[in-house]
């Protein structure tokens, strides 16, 4: 019984077959999640003052001590801006959605207090 064999030029290359290292079709372009985690810093900014205003009003026509809530929502902002940093340097998708994620959270945390 003999076995048929293929010529060399028959096989495929190692290079043609999918492995661990071939990039994902669908992920996300490196510089597209830098330009979000750029346009992050905007909305960070803006939440800041927006947290400011809820807090200043809640100064003025509340108690005038600022409660725990707010508190939580400038660390929010401090760690919104900590994941936005790290976005830039090591861009993934998870960072980039935390840091909108935190941006967002401040100025709620704000107006529940």
């Amino acid at each position: 019984m003999t076995t048929p064999t293929t010529p060399a030029a028959d096989l495929p290359a190692p290079t043609d077959l999918p492995g661990p290292t071939a990039p994902d079709p669908t992920a996300p372009n490196t510089r597209a999640l830098r330009v979000l985690a750029l346009c992050g810093f905007l909305l960070l900014a803006g939440c800041l003052v927006l947290t400011a205003v809820l807090g200043l009003v809640d100064a003025v026509e509340g108690d005038g001590v600022g409660g725990g809530l707010l508190t939580a929502g400038l660390w929010s902002l401090a760690l919104g801006a900590a994941a936005g940093t790290a976005a830039l340097a090591v861009p993934r998708r998870a960072l980039v959605a935390a840091q909108y994620a935190l941006a967002f959270a401040a100025p709620v945390l704000a107006a529940l207090d």
